[in-house]
């Protein structure tokens, strides 16, 4: 532990990383730079600084990250229509290898030897944050104080701060039992009655978005202008990626959008009940896929839809930072070009439904898709070869008497 002198903490402020600051500086005796990052939670981040300071903390970063997160971490992931195992949008997943990157970041400002993170060795996010770190600077030390300590429940935590005078806020009001996380895409919950697969959620429990049933009774209309890809205004209004998002939260929390209740398999071999809040990606998800549907080519649709999972995986498992993951996120935003014009959308008591969708680069031909006479744009004689061709190995296995099963 010698070699140690220098560790970047990323730090919240919070009980477990108040512990984990003060547990390096007497375990590894080493001086501690904490980093905390603004991703758009809904919480005040600058407290922390004081809570560092009473520490001893001398280098201290708080940084605003909510527009770098959406405009280069979410908004790419959404234009593969990112998502992992057929329901969770990844909320937690895509803020993960923005705040390795800037751990490596500000250790290689600082002179930093080791980085540090509060995740749990029973959970997905020491993976992704060593992952991250580790292809961004190879050589660096990782310090994760669940795996080496044994203060492995939230009285030890306490009583750790309690022998050591570290500053924890005690609130009057009854502790949430769920463990949280959020950032500007979702807001997630585990922990508390969820570890029962069968108990049903609490509504109580929801912090972004109103019940479906309590929802308003009139639909609210909104239209989203897409540019290669990404959203760049709502009804009109230019907006910055995080303005977007900002906004699509407030309007699909209001219309009951975004609740999700999943069983996830995690990468470390364990299955996890969690429950989503993500009314902003919801109605990403819809309206990308709804410009992509006139816009993009029918075998450039169809591959990206056969390389979606993996690509979810990759982001779910760590590897952002990866050679295959940088590959994919190429040809992914190849097939933006095009992918420019308005999508109309209904949001009504939980639901975001299509009502429509126009662009200049538009594949679709009225003149050809129309059920009345096309004037000769397409003729139809011509579907009788064409069908007799993609039948012809069927045709020639039937007459060979080749059953199919």
């Amino acid at each position: 532990m010698a070699d140690v002198k220098k560790v970047v903490l990323a730090y919240s402020g919070g009980l477990d990383t108040s512990v984990i600051l003060k547990w390096l500086q007497d375990t590894y005796n080493c001086e501690v730079v904490t980093f905390t990052a603004d991703l758009g939670q809904g919480e005040e981040v600058e407290p922390a600084r004081a809570k560092a300071q009473a520490m001893g903390v001398k280098e201290i970063y708080i940084d605003d990250l909510r527009e770098e997160f959406v405009r280069d971490f979410v908004f790419p992931m959404f234009r593969a229509n990112t998502i992992y195992e057929g329901e969770y949008l990844l909320g937690t997943s895509i803020a993960r290898p923005l705040i390795a990157k800037r751990l490596i970041e500000i250790a290689n400002e600082t002179g930093a030897d080791a980085i540090s993170h509060g995740a749990t060795g029973k959970g997905n996010d020491q993976v992704r944050f060593e992952l991250g770190a580790y292809a961004l600077k190879p050589g660096v030390k990782v310090i994760a104080p669940w795996r080496e300590w044994d203060l492995l429940s939230r009285e030890k935590l306490m009583d750790y701060a309690e022998k050591h005078g570290i500053p924890i806020e005690r609130h009057g009001k009854k502790k949430s039992p769920y463990s949280m996380d959020a950032n500007l895409l979702h807001i997630s919950y585990e922990g508390g009655v969820l570890e029962d697969t069968w108990t049903e959620h609490e509504e109580d429990m929801w912090k972004w978005s109103v019940s479906p049933e309590a929802a308003p009774d009139t639909p609210t209309y909104i239209e989203l202008t897409y540019r290669a890809g990404d959203i760049v205004a709502i009804d009109g209004k230019e907006m910055t990626p995080a303005q977007v998002l900002t906004e699509l939260n407030r309007i699909g929390g209001a219309n009951g959008i975004g609740r999700l209740d999943i069983v996830e398999n995690r990468y470390v071999g364990m299955k996890s009940r969690g429950c989503y809040e993500t009314p902003g990606g919801t109605i990403m998800l819809k309206g990308h896929r709804a410009i992509e549907s006139i816009t993009l080519d029918r075998e450039v649709a169809h591959l990206k839809d056969e390389l979606m999972p993996k690509y979810a995986s990759l982001i779910y498992t760590g590897y952002w930072w990866s050679p295959e993951r940088l590959m994919l996120q190429q040809m992914i935003d190849a097939s933006q070009t095009n992918v420019n014009g308005v999508v109309r959308l209904k949001l009504y008591k939980g639901n975001v439904i299509v009502v429509g969708r126009k662009s200049d680069d538009s594949l679709f031909d009225a003149n050809i898709a129309t059920f009345e006479e096309d004037g000769g744009a397409y003729n139809q004689a011509d579907a009788a070869g064409f069908i007799k061709l993609n039948a012809l190995r069927m045709r020639i296995a039937a007459g060979k008497g080749r059953k199919l099963f």
